[in-house]
């Protein structure tokens, strides 16, 4: 490249009419719900997660129950003992099987395990919120003028100041 050019390319980044790079957004019209009500972003609330774990853990048990084959195994050892090929094929394929199954299985476990947990941190946040939130009105409160009646002494001092002139 030319100095010339270099000149000729800074010059037409610095002009006004150049276009201009633009951080943390997309224009309007590059985004796909820029139309949408919730403004493009991902909502979701404690039914839906709930309704993904359940999924998840009813997979989780029907893989369990059905998708196990015990009887491949004893199959495979026959066969080999037999003296036939199919036997370490049939056992491969089991061991395959197994381990495949093991993944799968591992998944939907950590699916649910994970939405449950997510439900129990979003409801502990829920009530840490809502417990941070109640302290602060109860503390507002005792700022409040009229709270105890304007013009009434304090009944603490009160007590007080009758025994010393009492005395």
């Amino acid at each position: 490249m030319a100095w010339d050019e270099w000149e000729q390319l800074k010059a037409s980044a610095a002009d006004k009419d150049a276009a201009r790079m633009q951080l943390n957004g997309l224009p309007p019209e590059d985004r796909p719900n820029a139309g949408s009500p919730s403004g493009g972003f991902l909502a979701t609330d404690q039914q839906d997660l709930a309704a993904i774990g359940n999924e998840a853990f009813k997979l989780y048990n029907r893989l369990w129950k059905e998708a196990r084959v015990t009887s491949t195994d004893s199959t495979a050892s026959d066969l080999s003992v037999q003296g036939f090929a199919l036997g370490g094929a049939l056992q491969h394929v089991s061991m395959r099987w197994e381990k495949q199954l093991g993944s799968v299985m591992d998944a939907c476990a950590l699916i649910s395990n994970h939405m449950d947990f997510t439900n129990n941190a979003h409801a502990g946040d829920e009530i840490f919120i809502e417990r941070r939130v109640s302290s602060i009105q109860t503390l507002e409160a005792g700022f409040d003028d009229d709270w105890e009646g304007r013009g009434k002494p304090n009944p603490v001092y009160a007590e007080k100041n009758e025994k010393t002139e009492k005395d």
